[in-house]
């Protein structure tokens, strides 16, 4: 069991946990994963860790509800318990000195996992640029922590309410076009973004790390569920990754298999809505 010490809501259905795990602090490094089970017959939900601290013995976590079982974790309270937290999985990102910026570009619930890579980036003595999108300026999450930690922070949204109005891909080609090359560039948010951003830079042969978020059930392997074909060949997100070179994805097919469940799942909220309101009927 893991104890939730702390809850605070970071916007429209996003929130962050703070939870005791002294052991998995410790463990713990940038671009791993945790397995999270609210209760001991819920789902099975992949979460990348947003933060930690070793000292304290915490582990945070950032969640966004928007199907039953995340809307389920996300109703937890501070002072309740999670049954489970699996980890930390999946391989920690190869953060290295690098001569040039390592441009770091996350939409969305994608600044969770980006947050602890950013660490590290700068831990390792690099020029950290994080370009921070959103549809809109009440979606956008951990602006002030990604002010006070890179060097330079680029904030986007779609529809210009809060930085400049664009999509994260054109300060990213600003960025590839300018004299101050970046050496790497890392993305995480959806599906549809990455795959844009791999777009942008491939061009101009810069090195692009992807880290994706995939249908995953146990978290070792064994399922299949979580698998993708990365230059031609079949790796599973869950032991291979989460990041892989993102000009080798297959973003065609990954984006296939996400909506494989899209319909089992509205199916699914349909009904914890209707038993929460009490309309029993409707089940």
């Amino acid at each position: 069991m893991n104890k939730i010490l702390k809850k605070e809501r970071l916007s429209k259905d996003v929130y962050r946990m703070v939870l005791e795990a002294p052991a998995l602090a410790r463990a713990r490094r940038a671009g791993q994963f945790v397995i999270v089970m609210s209760d001991e017959s819920s789902e099975r939900i992949p979460l990348t860790i947003a933060d930690a601290d070793e000292a304290a013995g915490t582990l945070t976590i950032i969640i966004q509800a928007v199907g039953a079982s995340t809307r389920d974790l996300a109703a937890k309270a501070e002072g309740e318990s999670l049954a489970h937290v699996l980890g930390p999985l999946g391989r920690p990102t190869r953060i290295e000195k690098r001569e040039g910026p390592v441009v770091c570009v996350c939409g969305g619930i994608g600044a969770a996992p980006m947050y602890p890579i950013v660490q590290a980036v700068k831990a390792a003595d690099n020029r950290a640029i994080v370009i921070l999108g959103a549809r809109n300026a009440e979606l956008l999450i951990l602006e002030e922590e990604f002010r006070a930690l890179a060097d330079e922070l680029i904030v986007v949204t779609d529809d210009g309410g809060r930085g400049r109005k664009a999509l994260v891909t054109e300060p990213l080609k600003e960025l590839c076009e300018s004299k101050d090359v970046p050496a790497e560039v890392i993305a995480i948010g959806p599906p549809a973004m990455m795959k844009f951003c791999a777009a942008t830079t491939k061009p101009y042969g810069l090195p692009t790390l992807a880290s994706l978020n995939t249908i995953m059930v146990d978290g070792t392997g064994m399922c299949g569920g979580c698998r993708v074909t990365v230059g031609g060949e079949v790796k599973f997100v869950c032991v291979d990754g989460p990041e892989f070179d993102g000009h080798a994805v297959d973003w065609d097919s990954m984006l296939r298999r996400l909506g494989s469940y899209k319909e089992e799942e509205a199916h699914k909220c349909k009904l914890a809505a209707a038993f929460a309101t009490g309309k029993e009927s409707e089940r």
